[in-house]
């Protein structure tokens, strides 16, 4: 488990509920780490989608994850109802770092808990770009002061 501060439900602006599959209890009969960064990846490009406005079919601009990190504090397991909380610590020009956290329903305080980094991309080009303004605002929406 982790040795890091445990984060609170508190510190997160934004939820997404998530739910377990069968399939992502490993043989030890608990949540894989892997699956918890498909956890932190849904609920960044749902809001994204839902309050910034990204096109992930025909969208100009989309978002590479060139960064990760996880830290575990406790396990989950299906069929648990999970929630992942989402913030934006940092925004850049063309770059945004989310902390993300998953939290067991009505729970407060993470079971796990990470981050990542989004760089804005061409889609043609793979070349970094301004976030659009509409998602800068829904990023701002949700920055740490």
């Amino acid at each position: 488990m982790s040795e890091s501060k445990i984060e609170s439900r508190e510190n997160y602006f934004a939820f997404k509920p998530i739910t377990t599959r069968w399939m992502d209890n490993d043989a030890y009969g608990h949540v894989n780490n892997v699956t918890y960064y498909s956890y932190f990846d849904t609920a960044a490009n749902c809001y994204l989608i839902e309050e910034g406005g990204l096109d992930i079919e025909n969208g100009s601009v989309i978002g590479f994850v060139v960064n990760s990190g996880c830290n575990y504090n406790s396990p989950i397991a299906y069929p648990e109802k999970i929630e992942a909380g989402l913030r934006v610590d940092r925004l850049g020009n063309s770059s945004v770092t989310y902390g993300l956290a998953i939290f067991k329903e009505g729970e407060t305080q993470a079971a796990a808990q990470g981050h990542f980094v989004h760089v804005f991309v061409d889609r043609e080009t793979n070349k970094p770009v301004a976030i659009p303004a509409k998602m800068r605002g829904a990023l701002e929406a949700i920055l740490v002061k």
